[in-house]
């Protein structure tokens, strides 16, 4: 297979002027172009992806790392990316985190091993010193769904405390003053944080107090919402709504409600939070708080594009979150 440093001694030229014609540098002077133009063409040279990054010093790949790969969340979040960075001929290389420090900090290693040019992470166990260290080393990156102070134009975000009050709001405007809610995990996720901080805001708001009993600590998943429902009913502690911090765990606590016959929305009133594909398939419809992890995955792909590859990118950092009222809520009896 002819590769770049034939081409280059075949037109007499150095190993970096082929490159700046394979990536179409204009300072390229015409008699050279065409000497190396032609020896492509009797060499029947193939340029590929590293021998056009060999001049620009790019490799016009940018790696994402993600919590999970199960996900529609993340599956649309991933596919937002690419879609925008494919548009402008980069590739994208994918990693999963999972929540975990030792796996997100792999991650990443490999990611800059591939040698990407840039990084879009969705992380939660990293620190904010670790964040500020991968930036020090001159590695462009994105970040999505997290505010980092002074990584501020890096970062791409949904307003979590916001949703978590529009979520416990609308329960309070339909009558109820008895209600759980049921967290992603506290000590690994800002926006589990954030999202019960403005629960909290919409209690203290209608003077209800937080009852560390209607309170339950999940993980995201189905299984915690199915826990969680558990527990409130083992411990015997009344309510009349429930808020997930996620639809997954709002499916689960769904799913455990009618194995107590607990009739949805007339006994108990659920709102999930993202508005993935799921939430209008289930039965009742959920009601949810949408989070626009499309629009935010396209403003992370276009803050790269605009960071690493000057190319003019209007970006938005901040997102708000809208509520979607479906069947899974109404009016207290």
């Amino acid at each position: 297979m002819t590769t770049i440093y034939q081409v280059a001694e075949k037109a007499g030229v150095s190993l970096s002027t082929v490159s700046r014609v394979l990536n179409g540098n204009k300072s390229v002077n015409k008699q050279l172009r065409k000497k190396v133009e032609t020896a492509m063409s009797d060499l029947n040279y193939r340029p590929n992806s590293i021998a056009r990054s060999l001049a620009s010093n790019r490799s016009d790949s940018i790696g994402v790392l993600v919590s999970e790969l199960n996900s529609p969340f993340f599956g649309e979040m991933m596919e937002a990316i690419e879609a925008v960075l494919r548009a402008a001929n980069k590739h994208v290389i994918i990693t999963v985190g999972h929540n975990d420090l030792a796996q997100e900090q792999d991650g990443v290693e490999f990611l800059i091993s591939r040698n990407c040019d840039a990084l879009i992470l969705h992380v939660e166990a990293l620190s904010d010193e670790q964040l500020y260290a991968i930036n020090e080393s001159k590695i462009p990156l994105a970040l999505v769904n997290r505010m980092v102070p002074g990584l501020e134009d890096k970062c791409i975000c949904l307003n979590n405390e916001k949703g978590g009050y529009l979520s416990t709001k609308h329960l309070i405007e339909l009558g109820h003053r008895r209600i759980a809610y049921i967290s992603g995990p506290l000590d690994k996720s800002s926006d589990a944080s954030e999202r019960l901080a403005g629960h909290k805001r919409a209690l203290m708001e209608a003077g209800i107090a937080f009852d560390k009993n209607l309170f339950f600590e999940g993980d995201y998943s189905e299984a915690s919402g199915i826990q969680g429902l558990s527990s409130f009913m083992d411990k015997g502690v009344i309510f009349s709504a429930l808020v997930c911090a996620n639809d997954w765990m709002a499916t689960g606590a769904m799913t455990r409600a009618r194995d107590y016959d607990i009739e949805l929305p007339d006994d108990l009133s659920i709102v999930g939070f993202d508005n993935v594909i799921f939430a209008r398939q289930v039965f009742p419809k959920l009601t949810t708080i949408h989070n626009p992890i499309k629009q935010m995955a396209e403003m992370a792909a276009k803050n790269i594009l605009r960071q690493v590859y000057k190319i003019p990118m209007d970006v938005i950092p901040m997102f708000d979150p809208e509520l979607v009222r479906r069947d899974s809520t109404a009016q207290k009896n």
